[in-house]
C-alpha cells in the first residue's frame, strides 16, 4: 500500500482541492494507494480519503497558518503511518505517474524537488517530497524546543529542513515543474503565449499565485499595479488533469 499525505488547514483551499488531489492520484498510479489528509476541517472531503487531525507542533500564532505547520510531519511517530510516505501540497497538478516517486533512490530517507529559484544552493522545495517516517526526528524536536530561535534563523520551513536534515536527494530534473517559475512564459510573452506542459512532467506545483483554478481561467490575483506583469493566459491543459 502506497501512502500519500497532504495537509489542509485554514480557508485558502476548500475540500474540492483535496478531492481533486485524490482523483489525480488514483488516475496516475497502478498500485494500491491511499491518501491521508491531515486537516482541521474534514467537511466535504471525499469519504475515500482518510482524514486525521493535524500533527501537534509548537507554532507561534503569527506562523500558525504558514507552511511551518508541515514541520509536524517530522515527529518521531505519526501513528498508523510508517516507512516511506509521499507528501503533496494541495496546490499541485499531477500530470504523470506517481509510482516512480516511491521507487526512486529507495535507500534515501528524504527525496525532494530542487527549488527552482535556488538551483545549486541545496534548498529543496517541499511541494512534493518523500520521507521515511521517524527517520529525522531532530527536525521536529529542535523546533519544539525553541521555535523562536529557528524562526529567527530561517526564512521558511523548507530552508530550515534543507539546512538541517542530514541526508537528502533531489528528484530527477523534469519530473516536477513550477507553473510560475519554469512554465510561465517570460514577460511580455506571458500576455500572448499559453504556458506549455513539457513531456515527462509528473507534477506541476503552483507556488504562491496563481492557484490551479485561477490559471485555468487566466486569472492572477494581484494588486492592480502588479498586473502590468503578473498575467497568465487561460491554460486548458490544467482542466485535463486537475479534475474530479
Amino acid at each position: 500500500m502506497q501512502t500519500v499525505i497532504c495537509a489542509k488547514w485554514g480557508t485558502r483551499y476548500p475540500a474540492h482541492y483535496v478531492n481533486c488531489l485524490w482523483s489525480m492520484i488514483i488516475r496516475n498510479t497502478r498500485r494500491a494507494t491511499r491518501l491521508i489528509c491531515y486537516t482541521d476541517d474534514p467537511t466535504g472531503i471525499d469519504s475515500a480519503v482518510i482524514t486525521w487531525p493535524l500533527p501537534e507542533v509548537a507554532l507561534p500564532p503569527r506562523v500558525a497558518n504558514l507552511p511551518w505547520r508541515k514541520v509536524g510531519f517530522w515527529a518521531p511517530d505519526l501513528g498508523d503511518i510508517s516507512g516511506d510516505v509521499l507528501f503533496m501540497d494541495l496546490d499541485v497538478v499531477i500530470t504523470g505517474s506517481i509510482d516512480e516517486f516511491f521507487d526512486y533512490e529507495p535507500n534515501s530517507t528524504f527525496c525532494v524537488i530542487e527549488n527552482w529559484t535556488q538551483r545549486g544552493s541545496g534548498i529543496g522545495n517541499t511541494s512534493v517530497y518523500r520521507f521515511r517516517v521517524g527517520s529525522h526526528p531532530y527536525i521536529y524536536e529542535n523546533f519544539q524546543r525553541d521555535p523562536e530561535a529557528i524562526l529567527a534563523k530561517f526564512p521558511n520551513s523548507q530552508t530550515y529542513i534543507s539546512r538541517t536534515i542530514k541526508e537528502k536527494t533531489f528528484w530527477p530534473e523534469g519530473w516536477c515543474h513550477s507553473f510560475k517559475h519554469t512554465l510561465l512564459p517570460r514577460w511580455p510573452m506571458n500576455f500572448f503565449k499559453i504556458p506549455e506542459l513539457p513531456p515527462g512532467t509528473k507534477v506541476v506545483a503552483f507556488t504562491g499565485r496563481p492557484d490551479p483554478h485561477e490559471a485555468l481561467d487566466g486569472r492572477w490575483q494581484a494588486p492592480w499595479y502588479k498586473k502590468l506583469y503578473k498575467h497568465v493566459r487561460p491554460t486548458p491543459w490544467i482542466a485535463e488533469h486537475w479534475r474530479l
